[in-house]
């Protein structure tokens, strides 16, 4: 069996939406692909709304806030930047493979009140259930080698 791809969800803070990204695919993507997440300014929490939105639809998501300069020596086959300002602020360094960008509004700083906050979790979270399989499936190149 080959080695799954790696991917690399990136944002700002790595509290919502990358780490929102790095759990479903993990958890409906296993053995085709192994996500990672982090930010370029870690917030140093996951949000738990973020980790609400996740559970609600069954997947309990473990994962810390960390800075993108952990994942120096690690090879990706994609990093996919998930806010505007990421795709900005990008390494250069993490330019060795292929990059794409797919923006989703940050629901941690949705107005109004806690209800609507949730709602606007809930809607990137389903956002990225129908558009980061679609992603990852046009991504045909073969894994990057650990050597």
């Amino acid at each position: 069996m080959s080695q799954p791809r790696r991917v690399l969800f990136l944002c700002t803070g790595n509290s919502a939406r990358s780490q929102m990204a790095e759990a479903i695919v993990n958890a409906r993507l296993p053995g085709e692909w192994q996500a990672q997440s982090a930010g370029t300014r870690p917030a140093g929490f996951v949000h738990p709304m973020a980790l609400q939105a996740l559970a609600e639809i069954g997947i309990q998501h473990q994962g810390r806030s960390k800075s993108v300069e952990e994942m120096r020596e690690t090879p990706f086959d994609l990093v996919v930047t998930v806010c505007d300002a990421a795709a900005e602020e990008c390494p250069v360094w993490l330019g060795a493979g292929r990059r794409v960008h797919i923006g989703f509004p940050d629901p941690a700083k949705a107005p109004g009140s806690d209800e609507d906050r949730r709602l606007a979790f809930r809607s990137v979270r389903d956002g990225m259930l129908q558009q980061m399989p679609e992603l990852l499936s046009r991504t045909a190149d073969p894994p990057v080698s650990a050597a």
